[in-house]
């Protein structure tokens, strides 16, 4: 159980960080890269963990009264020619289908030009103007208000550099699109979907994060307000980990979504989006991991509990297993976090020290290995994944089975509220708020780095007082953070009285802004 990583993440050094996330999307088997740049394969194990994520949103989704739906992966770009702002914010990232047809020329496939199309397609970057068209048809009076759907799909960003589930040009998401007949009811279902990302993110992922506005430069494109959750990952940057959005009238009168009010008179929808992604798994990767691998917090884990027998091609073989089948259907007549226990007997053909190895890298919960004495004697041998910790040697315990059983629940939920600590104690340790300057904060991070991937030292972030300066003075504030490589996370919800000035105007401050390096 000592054994780790190749690459060590060394506390405080951020320059290698960026390897150590690889070298665990690797170990772990979650992904690898495609043959297409900058597309990934989700492996089973990773699959896994996005089916999880899925049907816990999937659930909350639906309990809040949205309904599922799927649109097309093509879009015609005159969709996008109506609402100049939307299309301008994704207009570098679109791919284009231009062809519908290949022919055969000198002995290899090529582009058959008499086959262009009449309007080129544009592969989902997102699906504002999907719904937007569809509203128009299906909204006609306030009795079809709220109209509240959700897109599980995969959505093509065409990104320049790629990471392995933090930044793909494919990614696999859920989006939220509502319509409703006020702004007051549009903005209360803003908040209410940023509520659920909220509640999720820490008791289902135990990934705590701060919930907020984005400021007017960090809007979703064509939205009248964004907010977000912010996660902070062992390297002191920011995960924008989910987002939620106002869009006001504007999509609705770029796409006509209108409704006849109980007046009688014609009025423009308010509208809403948002959406989570599988970014989300690297964040769990990167608030959780550790040198040996992954720590899944339970509640997403594929399986929960996996039972590794030690065979040794002897006639008590047979024992071992039965002992392990046991053990494994037994287990899954428990509850645990709300679901029934997910245990795995590994019969793979490998040594059980081999396969022991590659669970703990896999970060499954709890690991347990049973022998022949273990048969005879009616127990298990178990330890926590939580427990093992960058290679130190934790010390497995024994149970009788029977009680083994009975107290694997609590100790699932004692493992995800553990790691949930564990990273709510590295939040709130590392947030300044006693940063009062721009010299001051620029002192504190350092110089800018010349390559986002070579960091430097773990600096955390900063909360600091702003006075919410909008149009030039804003995009000034943006490029002098620009040149530190710090943006402006989110204004977050909880906040408290403010005084003194703003840290980059000089002016009255009015609230706080949180700042850092971010993914």
């Amino acid at each position: 159980m000592q054994r780790a990583l190749s690459v060590s993440r060394m506390t405080g050094n951020r320059s290698t960080f960026p390897d150590w996330y690889q070298a665990i999307v690797r170990e772990a088997d979650l992904a690898e890269l495609s043959p297409v740049r900058g597309m990934m394969i989700i492996k089973p194990w990773g699959y896994g963990l996005w089916e999880q994520i899925q049907r816990d949103l999937d659930r909350r989704i639906k309990e809040t009264g949205h309904q599922n739906v799927y649109f097309p992966l093509l879009i015609p770009l005159s969709f996008f020619a109506k609402e100049a702002q939307h299309v301008e914010g994704f207009a570098k990232e679109m791919a284009v289908v231009t062809h519908h047809r290949l022919k055969a020329e000198d002995g290899r496939l090529v582009v058959d030009p008499t086959a262009e199309l009449d309007e080129p397609l544009i592969v989902r970057p997102t699906s504002e103007t999907l719904f937007g068209d569809a509203f128009q048809r299906w909204i006609k009076s306030h009795r079809d208000l709220p109209m509240m759907l959700n897109q599980w799909a995969n959505i093509v960003r065409w990104e320049m550099r790629t990471r392995l589930f933090l930044r793909t040009s494919e990614f696999l998401w859920q989006e939220g699109h509502t319509a409703h007949a006020d702004a007051e009811d549009a903005r209360a279902e803003t908040m209410r979907m940023l509520e659920v990302y909220r509640d999720f993110s820490e008791t289902t992922l135990a990934m705590p994060v701060i919930a907020g506005e984005k400021p007017e430069n960090e809007r979703f494109p064509g939205a009248v307000a964004t907010y977000s959750i912010e996660a902070m990952m062992q390297d002191g940057k920011a995960l924008q980990a989910g987002t939620s959005h106002y869009l006001g009238e504007n999509f609705a009168r770029a796409q006509n979504i209108r409704f006849q009010s109980a007046a009688g008179t014609l009025e423009y929808c308010h509208t809403t989006s948002w959406g989570v992604s599988t970014r989300l798994i690297g964040g769990v990767v990167m608030t959780h991991g550790d040198d040996d691998g992954l720590r899944l917090p339970p509640a997403i884990a594929p399986r929960q509990v996996v039972v590794v027998p030690m065979l040794r091609d002897k006639p008590e073989d047979a024992e071992v297993l039965a002992h392990g089948e046991a053990l494994v259907k037994a287990l899954g007549t428990q509850v645990a976090l709300g679901e029934r226990v997910r245990a795995l007997l590994d019969t793979r053909g490998q040594r059980s020290a081999d396969k022991r190895w590659d669970w703990v890298r896999r970060g499954a919960p709890i690991i347990v290995e049973i022998g022949p004495r273990d048969a005879a004697a009616g127990q298990v041998t178990f330890l926590r994944r939580d427990a093992l910790r960058d290679g130190e040697k934790i010390a497995s315990k024994s149970m009788p089975l029977d009680a083994f059983v009975a107290e694997v629940p609590a100790m699932l939920a004692e493992i995800q509220a553990a790691l949930f600590a564990e990273a709510k104690a590295r939040l709130d340790a590392n947030i300044r708020t006693d940063i009062r300057s721009f010299e001051a904060l620029a002192e504190h991070f350092g110089a800018a780095v010349e390559d986002e991937d070579e960091g430097s030292a773990f600096k955390g972030w900063v909360r600091a007082p702003w006075s919410k300066p909008t149009g030039a003075a804003l995009e000034a504030v943006d490029a002098r953070l620009k040149a530190l490589k710090l943006t402006l996370r989110n204004i977050p919800l909880d906040q408290t009285p403010v005084s003194g000035p703003c840290l980059f105007t000089g002016e009255p401050a009015v609230e706080e802004v949180l700042i850092a390096r971010a993914y």
